[in-house]
This record gives C-alpha cells, sequence and structure tokens, in this order.
C-alpha cells in the first residue's frame, strides 16, 4: 500500500510573527515592573547573541 503523501506547511512566517507577539509582551511585562533601562540592556542583550549565530 502506497500512501502519497504532501510536503509539511511552511510555518516560517508564523513563528517570526508569534515571536514578535511573545516578546513585545515579555518586554512591556519587564517595563511595567522594572522600567524601560532594564528593557534596553535586555535588548541590547538579545541583539548581541542573535549576531553571534553563524549565517
Amino acid at each position: 500500500m502506497q500512501r502519497n503523501r504532501q510536503p509539511a506547511p511552511d510555518f516560517t512566517n508564523t513563528c517570526l510573527i508569534m515571536g514578535l507577539c511573545n516578546l513585545l509582551w515579555i518586554f512591556c511585562a519587564i517595563w511595567m515592573a522594572w522600567g524601560l533601562i532594564p528593557v534596553f540592556f535586555i535588548a541590547y542583550g538579545i541583539n548581541r547573541w542573535i549576531k553571534r549565530i553563524p549565517s
């Protein structure tokens, strides 16, 4: 018995949009709890971490 398999759907855009939504609410929660300066430091750290990923 042979089955015709269809390719898996591409969820790249969905994953990126949901990642942005999660990052925004986390930054808003940190901003409300401790202020804007820690958000800048965390964003800077995430940016440095992403730049270290080889492309």
